[in-house]
């Protein structure tokens, strides 16, 4: 089992790295975000029960943690067996979301809430609407009228 879901992790570890990147604006955040992000896969990979694509599954564990789960402590115990040592895996990748996008989208992304940057995040990795529909727990039209409000929104800020 272990082995399995480091390989799963290992896959999909860009995944991890972009919501790390789309909530924490500094290194060391995005870092512990990561670890946590693992550490509820690895509590939740037991239940996990193969009825939706691995991506899809991991999607929502990793945006669930980032918008509810995650608290900035560094003295966060570590509740359970997990055996994962950090050269089975390689970090995420060093560049944040304002090396990928202009500066001035970065800023107007920013000013969404949580829900509305994970929304926009499974937008810009080019995810159906289905798919961010099951992953957000909305239905497919609903996903669409939020991406044009948060479409109508950046365009305020970035043309005012």
């Amino acid at each position: 089992m272990e082995k399995e879901f480091l390989q799963v992790v290992n896959e999909h570890q860009g995944i991890i790295g972009k919501v790390c990147r789309m909530y924490c604006t500094e290194q060391a955040d995005a870092e512990d975000l990561f670890q946590e992000i693992v550490l509820q896969l690895w509590r939740s990979w037991p239940g996990f029960n193969r009825q939706s694509k691995v991506s899809t599954w991991l999607y929502r564990i990793s945006l669930n943690t980032a918008i509810t789960g995650f608290r900035r402590s560094r003295t966060r115990p570590v509740l359970g067996p997990l055996n994962i040592h950090h050269d089975n895996y390689s970090a995420p990748p060093p560049q944040r979301m304002d090396v990928q996008y202009a500066p001035e989208l970065q800023m107007a992304i920013n000013t969404l809430n949580k829900f509305d940057k994970s929304l926009l995040l499974l937008y810009l990795d080019d995810k159906p609407y289905s798919e961010i529909a099951e992953i957000l727990g909305l239905s497919i039209s609903n996903v669409g009228v939020k991406i044009n409000r948060i479409k109508k929104k950046l365009k305020e800020i970035l043309n005012p």
